[in-house]
């Protein structure tokens, strides 16, 4: 039989009025003729729930202990999915993640996929069974203990199946009705995409829309498995949400497809560095061994010769999420003392927005950037910071800018035409 892959996440589940609406759903595509393996995360605020329970317990946890304890979430909502399904005539088991069983590495709370066999299920649907509801976000570890695989995890379950089970498509069940140029609560001209590309999927999630994770678009990306993002709250039919695809799906795309943003940035500079080889190892790495997360980087052009400096040296800047500045400074602080890096003063800026365009098409056309600065010099807003990639342009900005930015760069590159 052909296979679906539905996921449904914690607002889609919150209670059993919304878990039979989901059930309904996964009727549908049964009586339609598919086998359906059903993703489910914990019912909403549940998993908060849970941490706040082993937190408040044991601050100096047991990681082993905690995924225990958090993946309980997902365990109840599988069990009454599968109920429900069985009380509408649906065939249907659950499954928790030891019982497929999803094998992954045993960075608890952290784990990554290792395989999936499929034998259990495929045994289980060649039985008559029309519907494996699957616990998402939590695995096998090699010592047998139970893992979680992060914050968006059941995303990652969802696609990790999809690919290996060959599912003719992975569906997303959320609180949105797709992928939209940006987010409809600034920019009242937002428009819900059709089909958007992998790769435009995958740098708008790393940019800040929450409404895929991150891990599971490089997964889907990886193993070519095609997502539709849908709303569960809203009648659908096979054209409804928006398709995450290949490229070549894609007949003609748009220049820019979509704006992202992020609130939570922070700006730090290094004054006067010496520029010398071997330098950005020398700042980068004790960064990055402290975990912090290093997204634009400018270094500029030398100066020669300072009264207080003789040879040359440059200032570093830099951005990272506002919540690792700390450990960021401090990291800094360190490599100075030790004497692996010299500067005069660490400027910290917690005041800035990252904006940024995204589409596939810009590989092809010229003067994105063009327009992109054009269209916020006439709004007055000073750009701090530029990155790009070949399909994406960011900025920093101050943040009081950040809604005023999103909507002159969606008005600019037309997007309430998508």
């Amino acid at each position: 039989m052909p296979l679906l892959v539905m996921k449904f996440g914690g607002t889609s589940v919150a209670d059993l009025d919304r878990i039979k609406n989901a059930a309904a759903k996964v009727q549908r595509e049964v009586d339609r003729g598919y086998d359906v393996i059903v993703i489910v995360s914990a019912m909403s605020g549940r998993t908060n729930e849970l941490v706040g329970w082993v937190e408040q317990t044991s601050p100096l946890f047991d990681a082993r202990e905690y995924d225990a304890v958090v993946s309980s979430g997902e365990n109840v909502t599988a069990g009454l999915m599968a109920l429900t399904l069985q009380e509408m005539g649906v065939p249907a088991r659950s499954w928790q993640g030891w019982q497929v069983p999803i094998n992954t590495t045993a960075a608890h709370s952290a784990a990554r996929f290792v395989d999936i066999p499929r034998a259990n299920l495929d045994q289980k649907f060649g039985e008559g069974f029309k519907v494996a509801v699957v616990a998402g976000f939590q695995g096998l570890a090699p010592d047998g203990r139970i893992t979680t695989l992060g914050r968006g995890g059941s995303d990652t379950t969802a696609v990790a199946f999809a690919a290996a089970f060959e599912a003719e498509r992975c569906d997303i069940y959320t609180d949105v009705d797709g992928v939209y140029t940006t987010d409809p609560r600034i920019s009242t001209k937002a428009r819900k995409l059709k089909k958007i590309a992998f790769e435009e999927m995958l740098e708008l999630a790393s940019l800040g829309a929450k409404v895929l994770q991150t891990r599971s678009v490089e997964l889907a990306m990886r193993y070519k498995v095609r997502l539709r993002v849908l709303s569960s709250f809203e009648d659908t039919d096979e054209n409804s949400g928006t398709l995450v695809c290949d490229e070549d799906e894609i007949m003609e795309s748009k220049v820019v497809n979509g704006v992202a943003y992020s609130r939570e940035e922070a700006k730090i500079t290094l004054v006067t560095v010496e520029d010398r080889p071997g330098i950005s190892a020398a700042i980068f790495q004790p960064l990055a061994d402290a975990g912090v997360n290093v997204d634009m980087i400018v270094q500029n052009i030398s100066e020669k010769d300072y009264d207080d400096h003789p040879g040359s040296v440059t200032d570093m800047t830099f951005s990272v999420p506002i919540n690792q500045v700390e450990r960021a400074k401090k990291a800094m602080e360190e490599a100075k003392v030790s004497g692996e890096i010299a500067y005069d003063e660490l400027v910290v800026d917690t005041d800035v927005a990252k904006v940024s365009v995204v589409g596939i098409g810009m590989r092809s056309h010229t003067g994105v950037a063009a327009t992109m600065f054009k269209a916020l010099a006439a709004e007055n807003i000073n750009i701090k910071v530029i990155a790009t990639s070949e399909i994406k342009i960011s900025v920093l900005i101050d943040r009081k800018y950040m809604e005023l930015a999103v909507q002159a760069l969606h008005d600019a590159f037309g997007l309430e035409a998508a």
